[in-house]
């Protein structure tokens, strides 16, 4: 049994992010100006203490002392996209894949474009971290975030110290 939408805004160095969950998991890390922006119904509850633990983790991620998250989640999607998000949590720090690789890991080879589909609606930022999914040529491809921020994690993962980016 799921308990209500509740969410919470949250500061980082990408802008404010929108965390929701259903009260047990995180349904939801939103970047700012997304491409799918979720609607907050008029009985979502807003609660700081339910995103306690994803802050606190979010946090340390963002100030380079932690690389995995230790949250329950429950990203909704299809039966694909949760595949596609199931190989995502794979992929480890500071590495990438590309679409082709996840696809090849799906079992499916020539789903490359409907993994970068999934990809792109991804609706747990960061946690789920789609941006470690590159195109096979090397360049970053798209991020619902924005290039800048998709930039701004690699180089974080990557030991290097980001610049914020806010508005982008």
């Amino acid at each position: 049994m799921t308990g209500p939408a509740l969410y919470h805004i949250h500061p980082s160095p990408l802008g404010e992010l929108l965390l929701t969950s259903n009260g047990e998991a995180l349904t939801g890390l939103h970047l700012p100006g997304g491409r799918h922006p979720p609607v907050i119904g008029d009985a979502a509850e807003e609660h700081a203490e339910p995103f306690r633990a994803v802050c606190l983790q979010l946090d340390e991620y963002f100030a380079g002392r932690r690389q995995h998250f230790e949250i329950p989640l429950a990203p909704t999607g299809t039966p694909f996209q949760r595949r596609v998000w199931s190989v995502l949590l794979t992929i480890p720090f500071g590495e990438t894949r590309s679409y082709g690789e996840v696809a090849l890991a799906l079992g499916s080879p020539r789903a490359v474009r409907a993994v970068g589909a999934a990809n792109g609606r991804n609706p747990i930022a960061v946690v789920i971290p789609c941006h470690r999914v590159i195109a096979a040529d090397g360049s970053l491809g798209g991020y619902g975030g924005g290039l800048a921020r998709k930039e701004s994690l690699l180089a974080l993962e990557n030991g290097l110290r980001p610049a914020s980016v806010r508005g982008h």
